[in-house]
């Protein structure tokens, strides 16, 4: 339910193995393992968390609904680009939003914090409750109110976002990420439907997941290849604000300028 609306709940844009622009590469399918769970939490940097946020996400975790870790992901992305997309998810909804294909409404409530509504009787909360280059720890509490049920369904989820990154003989960067996710519903009905329903909503999540990845490599992509375009977009993107619109135009230029300065390396090299 509430699961990252930006990750799991991302309409599909793409379509083919590499997307529009360049190539992707993914696991077939994510992972539901005991072992895995009990790794994902164990790489959790609890020392770094306070108690309060260390206990909501043991409380969820720790007896999760479902778990499952979304397949890996390999996309050729300009590191810090990458880094900004997964902490402003904003960014993504809007170029969604811009193109027509999401009723998804997100806001920023806090520095750290956002609330998003999808249309369709799903209110959500996330929290980014820890963040550096190689993992970023998302809570989200969520609620779901539509037709298909008699009264509202309560959820909870902890989203672990691990990511690492090579470059290149030739300067290029790939970065590779997997999403751990735990879900938690309040509701015994719910939590019946849920389990049996798993693997569908497994496979969905995974789709998803990667069609996302393939998105991200493609505005990096865009951004080096055609800066101006993207720079138009981004002056016209709905549902940001205006500090996060004016770094991701720099985030956009850096991608610009970085691509220029690798291929006259690649050029002047005998």
């Amino acid at each position: 339910m509430a699961l990252l609306v930006v990750v799991a709940a991302m309409p599909s844009v793409t379509r083919g193995d590499g997307g529009l622009l360049g190539q992707s590469h993914s696991e077939k399918e994510g992972d539901s393992s005991r072992a895995q769970k009990e790794a994902a939490i164990n790489s959790l940097p609890m020392q770094r968390l306070t108690r309060e946020a260390q206990a909501r996400i043991l409380s969820i975790a720790g007896k999760p609904t479902i778990y499952r870790r979304l397949p890996t992901q390999m996309i050729d992305c300009d590191r810090d680009m990458f880094l900004f997309l997964s902490r402003n998810p904003e960014v993504l909804v809007a170029m969604w939003d811009l193109m027509g294909i999401t009723n998804v409404q997100i806001s920023r409530t806090g520095p750290y914090q956002m609330e998003a509504v999808d249309g369709s009787g799903t209110t959500c909360q996330v929290d980014l409750v820890y963040g550096d280059p190689n993992m970023h720890v998302f809570v989200a509490s969520g609620s779901y109110d539509g037709p298909l049920v008699a009264k509202p369904i309560n959820g909870n989820g902890v989203f672990i976002l691990t990511s690492r990154y090579a470059e290149s003989s030739g300067g290029r960067t790939t970065v590779t990420g997997s999403i751990d996710c735990f879900l938690q519903l309040e509701s015994l009905g719910a939590d019946l439907i849920a389990r049996t329903l798993s693997g569908l909503i497994g496979r969905s999540a995974d789709n998803n997941f990667t069609e996302t990845a393939k998105f991200i490599a493609q505005v990096s992509q865009a951004s080096e290849k055609n800066p101006q375009a993207m720079l138009d977009v981004a002056s016209r993107l709905p549902q940001v604000t205006e500090p996060v619109r004016g770094e991701f135009v720099t985030r956009i230029m850096s991608v610009a300028r970085t691509g220029v300065e690798r291929d006259e390396r690649v050029a002047q090299k005998p």
